[in-house]
């Protein structure tokens, strides 16, 4: 259906150069998207958008520290310069730190509180201050979608993990307030969502889930017991939700968060 296509919308993805990251950039190319591939690794993000380009798709490579407004203004600066506009965001950069991981051995009034700032600054901050240098030229071309990364663990607690899930549940709130403004100011051309990935294995918790011969842990079979799925998620399973957003098909919705998760978010394990 037409209406799903990217066809020829410039859209950046923050977190390009991570595991789901990949798998944002690769659907949106094809669905005919022109992708801004950003993130901090100069190699990772060139590699890649030379890979879309060699399949035809077109791409280009973006360096940026989400938290640096400046090497963002300077990305924003090469896109306009590249392509006139910009289309659409996708915060996906973020995830959990080793730092920010609350162990069974930690007794619960000496939590790194410095680890639960920093994965805080990165998984809010990181899409807000994105959301500030790329929306506003979306918002200056009269149209544009941001989608947010949120999570499951915005909604319901989950061990270990508190910065991340706070800032999760800060981005789903964020998302709705976003949405509500930009409306107000912007009527329907410029519109935010978000998706909530239930449990897929990525750089940053692989080491909490699985253990070094592949095996899962003991809290990866938890995980495993509480999806209805009996499974972890695949990347590209996202991508049917993060396109729908992105999309014309999506034009009436806005301030709206999508759960692709197996059915982890409803379940009350019985």
């Amino acid at each position: 259906m037409s209406n799903f296509s990217l066809k020829d919308k410039v859209i950046i993805v923050t977190g390009g150069t991570g595991v789901l990251g990949e798998a944002f950039i690769n659907g949106i190319a094809n669905a005919g998207g022109i992708v801004g591939v950003l993130g901090r690794k100069e190699d990772v993000a060139q590699h890649r958008a030379d890979a879309i380009k060699a399949r035809g798709g077109q791409a280009i490579a973006l360096v940026a520290d989400v938290m640096n407004e400046q090497d963002l203004l300077a990305a924003r600066n090469k896109v306009v310069d590249t392509y006139g506009r910009i289309d659409g965001l996708v915060n996906g950069a973020g995830g959990s730190i080793p730092g920010a991981v609350l162990t069974p051995e930690t007794d619960l009034f000496s939590m790194n509180l410095d680890g639960m700032r920093r994965v805080m600054d990165l998984n809010l901050w990181g899409s807000i201050v994105p959301t500030q240098v790329f929306g506003e030229v979306m918002a200056k071309g009269g149209r544009g979608s941001v989608v947010n990364i949120s999570s499951m663990a915005s909604q319901q607690a989950v061990t270990k993990v508190l910065g991340y899930s706070m800032a999760k549940a800060s981005i789903d709130i964020y998302t709705k307030w976003f949405a509500l403004e930009a409306a107000n100011r912007y009527g329907d051309t410029l519109r935010m969502n978000a998706i909530a990935p239930g449990f897929f294995l990525t750089d940053q918790n692989r080491a909490l889930l699985t253990n070094s011969d592949g095996s899962y842990t003991e809290r990866g079979n938890l995980v495993l017991q509480n999806t209805p799925y009996k499974r972890f998620g695949k990347p590209e399973e996202l991508i049917g939700g993060l396109i729908w957003l992105l999309s014309d098909a999506s034009a009436f919705v806005t301030g709206t968060v999508v759960y692709i998760d197996g059915g982890f978010s409803m379940f009350s394990g019985v």
